[in-house]
Parts: structure tokens; C-alpha cells; sequence
């Protein structure tokens, strides 16, 4: 199976990014750069090709690629971002999508939906209501998806920017958040708590290998106990913007 994923490198302007839940703070331009190399670096260690969308210098949150596009199989479905500032970063991600094969849909007005707070598992597609995604978006990623068998569920989100921002799935399924952002953890069969708000951010690199930021040691120690690897990097630039592990790439399967 191909293992692929989109990244996209920080503009020089990604201390200007759009903040909700936090209150604004020096970003330094160049650890940003730095802990975005090491990013990929870590990516491609674990037999991950990484393929750049273009830069969009312009777009302050551009690096966070994750929010422009929601992959289901060989199904891309272009977003149609919550920020009228971020809806120019999904033009390049389309243009990388399409020279690589893969089919194209799109979220169209009066629709919102950011990729961000999507959370796949197994058939089940849940997706964070109540922030930059409204009813509309989520009603028609149910229309695209639902011809490949996965079931949409609206989540409601009110504490953090996105889904993800709060909740993320272990490989085996189990949906692990920090419970101070998450406002309904009964939504998941299997929703486990951490201790530390990064330790909830996990990006699944194969069927026993997380990738988490360095900034959560207990969370770590946490999922090594239930038997997994963990692949630790720094990310505090983008932690300081609302962003995470799973917002600075979009994996690609098959």
C-alpha cells in the first residue's frame, strides 16, 4: 500500500493565524521552520512520501493543509473553510489531488467545513458542528460519502476550534480527548481521557505507531502502556496558533 502524505510549508506571515480559544502570542518564525522540517523528517522515517502543495505565502494558516480537504479512499472532497481568510488555501491542494489521480468533489455554499474537524474510524465519519463547519458542509460530506459506505455523525463542538483540536482516534479505535475541551465524550463507544491537552492530538502512522507531540510525556507514557510506539516531535509554534500534529498533513492511502 502506498503510503503517502500532503504537507505544506508555514508562510512567513504564520503569526498572523486566526485564533478562537487562545489569546495571541509571540510565534518565532524560524523554530516554526525548524519543527515543521523535523515534521515531515519524522514522517519519512516511518515510510512516509511526502508530497508539498504549493506555498501560499499570502494565507497565514496555510500550513495547516489538513483543514483544505477530507480524503475517503481515492475520494477527495475540497473544503470550503469556515475563515473566509483560509478559503484560498484550497486551490493548491486541488491541483496536487488532481495530478495525482484521485477523484474530486467539492463543498459548495452555503456549506462550511473544515478538514480539521473531521475524525475518521472504521466506516464512521464523525464531524465537529458549532465552529467553522456548519450543517450544510456536513450534510453534503454525508451525500459524497455515503455512496462508499461511511456513515456521517454531526458532533456538537464548543470548546475548541476543531474536532480534532479535541478528539483523535488510536488505532484500535479508541477515541482519546482532554476532557476539559471535549463536550460530549458519550459520543464514542471507547473514549479514553489524557491527562495532558497535545497527549490528545495523535496521528496514526501504521496499526502500532503514533505520532504525538513531545509536549505530552504522561499521555506518552499512557499510550506505550496500551502497547504502542510513539514517534515524539516538537510543535509549540503551531500549539501557540490553535494547531496540532494532525493539522500539518493529510495522509493518503492506497
Amino acid at each position: 500500500m502506498n503510503r503517502r502524505a500532503l504537507v505544506r510549508r508555514p508562510s512567513p506571515r504564520l503569526a498572523e493565524g486566526l485564533l478562537t480559544h487562545l489569546d495571541r502570542v509571540p510565534v518565532d518564525l524560524d523554530l516554526a521552520l525548524h519543527q515543521w522540517e523535523a515534521y515531515v523528517a519524522a514522517l519519512q522515517a516511518e515510510g512516509w512520501e511526502t508530497i508539498e502543495v504549493p506555498e501560499a505565502p499570502e494565507c497565514p494558516d496555510s500550513v495547516f493543509v489538513e483543514d483544505t480537504v477530507v480524503m475517503y479512499g481515492d475520494l477527495a472532497v475540497i473544503t470550503r473553510p469556515g475563515a473566509d481568510e483560509r478559503k484560498p488555501e484550497t486551490a493548491g491542494t486541488e491541483q496536487v489531488l488532481r495530478e495525482l489521480g484521485h477523484r474530486i468533489a467539492h463543498i459548495e455554499a452555503p456549506g462550511t467545513l473544515d478538514g480539521g474537524d473531521v475524525l475518521k474510524h472504521d466506516g464512521t465519519v464523525w464531524v465537529g458542528l458549532g465552529g467553522r463547519t456548519n450543517r450544510a458542509g456536513i450534510d453534503q460530506l454525508a451525500a459524497l460519502l455515503a455512496p462508499l459506505g461511511a456513515s456521517v455523525v454531526a458532533v456538537p463542538l464548543t470548546r475548541a476550534l476543531h474536532l480534532k483540536s479535541a478528539v483523535t482516534a488510536l488505532p484500535d479505535g479508541t477515541v482519546v480527548g482532554w476532557p476539559d475541551v471535549v463536550d460530549d465524550p458519550g459520543v464514542w463507544p471507547s473514549f479514553l481521557a489524557v491527562p495532558e491537552e497535545p497527549g490528545a492530538h495523535v496521528v496514526l502512522l501504521d496499526e502500532s505507531t503514533v505520532l504525538m507531540s513531545a509536549a505530552a510525556p504522561r499521555t506518552r507514557a499512557l499510550y506505550e502502556e496500551r502497547g504502542l510506539r510513539v514517534v515524539g516531535v516538537d510543535v509549540t509554534e503551531y500549539e501557540k496558533l490553535e494547531g496540532c500534529v494532525t493539522c500539518l498533513s493529510v495522509r493518503l492511502r492506497g
